[in-house]
C-alpha cells in the first residue's frame, strides 16, 4: 500500500524553479492548485504577465489529494440553497458549476491534455428510507435549477439503495495531469511558475508587493490568494469557515466491476465513490469518507473503517493507496470568491469550496479573471466574500466560534492521563507540558524524540497528533505541520518552534 495520493504517484511532473530574485508582473497568483492555476491560465490567455508562487510543488497540495469529481451535483445543496437564498441563487449556482465542468473539457481538448476525462452520471444516494423524501426534494430543486437531474430508486452500485438523485453528463478526471498540462501551456506563453516559494507578506499598495520566506519579492498590480485557506485573512474569513479532513482509500478492481458513475452519501459519516483507469482491464476504486476535524486523533481507526466498508460493499480487499484530503465549509455553504476584503481594490481570494474544489476551483479562476478585467459574471455577487447574511449564517457562525473558543480554553486547561516521554511508542505523538510550556513530542521509528511547540503559529490554538499521517494539526483553522515543525498546510506560514527537552526530565503531564 502506498500512503500518498494516487494522482501524485501517477503523474510526476517536471520541477519548477524557486523564486530567487525580485520580479514584476501584471498579476501574482499565490497557490498552484486548481483555483490558482485556473486563474493564472485565464489571465495568461488574456495577455497579462503572470507569476504563480507555490509553497510546495504544483498541484501537490489539496488539489493533489482530492477525489477529483468534476460535477455540478454537490450532494444536497440545491434544495437548501433555493430555500435559504431563493430559486434564482440556485439557478446561478447550477449555471456556474456546469460552466466550470464544460470549461475543463473544452480546455483539455484545446490544449491536447490527456487528463483521462470521462463523462459519467453523478448520484447522491441514501440507504435509509427516511431520507427518500429529502432526495426527491433535492432532485426537483436541482432540475428546477437547470441540471439534468431526476430521482431514482435504482443505481449501478452493487448494493441496494432506498433512493438517489441522478445528474447525467458529469465528469471525472485526473486533476494533476490536467493542471500539469495547464502549467506547461501557460509557461509556454510566458507565464512564470515558482515552486518552494512560500509567500509570507502582502502589501496592498498600488502596485501590490508580495514577500516570500526566502526574501525575494514580487510586485504586481493585482494579487490572487488561492492558498485553499487564505494565508492573508484581512476580512476575518476564518470566523466564517471551518476546516475538515476526509480519508481516501483506493483499491484495484477488474474493469467489469466498475459501477460506472460517481456516488456520494452523507450517511455513515460520508461515503464517496468513483473509479479511475488503472492499467489494462483494471480500474482503481477510490472511496472517500470518515470526515473529522483536524487534530482530533484516531485517524488510523478511521482508515480501518473506510477500508472495511470498501471490502464489504465492493469486495475490494487490496488497498493500493491511502491518503487524506482537506477542505473548508463556510457558514452559508457557498465559496468565497472575489475581493479579499471590503476595502480591497487589487487583491482577490478563492476559498471555502466545501468539498467540491474541482468545479469551484475552475469557476473561481474564470470569475477572478473577469473581475480583474473589470467585468462581472451573473453569479459574482453570489460568491462575493463581502456578502453578509446574518439570519442564514448566525447559527453556523456561532457554532464554529464556540468550537474554536473551546479549543483555546479546554486545550490549555484540560489534562489527560499522566504520561512521560519515555512511554511514547515508536510512531506515537502527544502534547506534553514541560516546564510550563506545551510541546508536541513525537518518537520516530528509530526511537529518536522530536519536540516542537504545540502552539499553532497562525492564531495560537494547540495542535493535535494525526497518528496515520504522522503530523501535527490545528483543530481551529486547519494548519498542518510536520513532526519537525515545518509547515505542511496553511493558513500558518511560520513553522512551530523547536523545543529542546531537558535531559533526565521527570514525568510530564499530558495536556492533550
Amino acid at each position: 500500500m502506498t500512503t500518498h495520493s494516487f494522482w501524485i504517484d501517477s503523474a510526476a511532473g517536471r520541477p519548477y524553479p524557486q523564486l530567487t530574485g525580485d520580479i514584476e508582473v501584471d498579476v501574482a497568483v499565490v497557490g498552484a492548485g486548481i483555483a490558482g492555476l485556473s486563474a493564472a491560465w485565464e489571465l495568461t490567455r488574456a495577455g497579462r504577465s503572470v507569476a504563480v508562487l507555490e509553497a510546495g510543488r504544483v498541484a501537490a497540495g489539496v488539489t493533489g489529494h482530492t477525489t477529483a469529481k468534476l460535477s455540478a451535483q454537490h450532494t444536497m445543496i440545491y434544495a437548501k440553497l433555493a430555500k435559504s437564498a431563493g430559486t434564482e441563487a440556485a439557478r446561478l449556482y447550477a449555471r456556474s458549476q456546469r460552466e466550470a465542468v464544460e470549461h475543463v473539457a473544452l480546455t483539455a481538448a484545446e490544449l491536447g491534455i490527456d487528463c483521462e476525462l470521462e463523462r459519467v452520471p453523478a448520484f447522491t444516494y441514501a440507504e435509509s428510507a427516511e431520507s427518500v423524501e429529502e432526495l426527491r426534494a433535492e432532485a426537483q430543486a436541482a432540475a428546477e435549477a437547470g441540471l439534468p437531474a431526476s430521482f431514482t430508486t435504482g443505481s449501478p452500485l452493487p448494493f441496494p439503495v432506498a433512493g438517489a438523485v441522478r445528474v447525467d453528463d458529469q465528469a471525472q478526471f485526473h486533476p494533476r495531469k490536467y493542471l500539469l498540462g495547464l502549467a506547461e501551456a501557460m509557461t509556454s506563453r510566458g507565464a512564470l511558475v515558482f515552486e518552494d516559494s512560500r509567500v509570507v507578506a502582502l502589501d496592498e499598495g498600488e502596485p501590490c508587493r508580495l514577500r516570500t520566506s526566502g526574501g525575494p519579492a514580487v510586485t504586481a498590480r493585482d494579487v490572487v490568494v488561492a492558498t485553499h485557506y487564505p494565508v492573508f485573512d484581512r476580512a476575518l474569513l476564518f470566523t466564517r469557515m471551518e476546516p475538515r479532513r476526509e480519508l481516501v482509500v483506493a483499491a484495484d478492481i477488474p474493469a467489469g466491476r466498475d459501477p460506472g458513475g460517481m456516488f456520494i452519501t452523507t450517511e455513515q459519516n460520508t461515503r464517496s465513490v468513483r473509479t479511475a483507469p488503472y492499467g489494462e482491464g483494471r480500474r482503481l476504486l477510490i472511496v472517500t469518507g470518515e470526515q473529522f476535524k483536524p487534530g482530533s486523533g484516531g485517524v488510523c481507526e478511521r482508515f480501518d473503517r473506510l477500508a472495511a466498508w470498501t471490502a464489504e460493499r465492493f469486495g475490494a480487499t487490496g488497498v493500493a493507496y491511502r491518503w487524506a484530503a482537506q477542505d473548508n465549509d463556510t457558514t452559508d455553504g457557498l465559496p468565497f470568491i472575489g475581493p479579499l476584503h471590503p476595502g480591497a481594490r487589487h487583491a482577490y481570494v478563492a476559498t471555502g469550496f466545501g468539498g467540491w474544489g474541482m468545479s469551484n476551483g475552475v469557476m473561481a479562476g474564470l470569475l477572478i479573471a473577469e473581475l480583474i478585467a473589470g467585468r462581472e459574471r451573473p453569479w459574482a455577487r453570489l460568491y462575493d466574500p463581502r456578502r453578509m447574511h446574518p439570519l442564514r449564517e448566525a447559527g453556523p457562525a456561532l457554532k464554529m466560534q464556540a468550537a474554536v473558543a473551546a479549543h483555546f480554553v479546554a486545550d490549555r486547561l484540560g489534562a489527560g492521563p499522566a504520561d512521560e516521554v519515555e512511554r511514547l511508542g515508536r510512531g506515537q505523538g502527544a502534547v506534553l507540558k514541560v516546564g510550563g510550556k506545551r510541546c508536541a513530542v513525537y518518537r520516530d521509528e528509530d526511537g529518536r524524540v522530536h519536540a516542537v511547540s504545540a502552539v499553532c503559529t497562525h492564531l495560537g490554538c494547540v495542535v493535535g497528533f494525526n497518528d496515520a499521517e504522522r503530523t501535527w494539526e490545528c483543530p481551529c483553522h486547519g494548519s498542518r505541520f510536520g513532526v519537525d515543525g515545518s509547515v505542511l498546510q496553511g493558513p500558518a506560514t511560520e513553522p512551530l518552534d523547536r523545543f529542546e527537552l531537558p535531559d533526565g526530565e521527570p514525568q510530564r503531564e499530558v495536556v492533550q
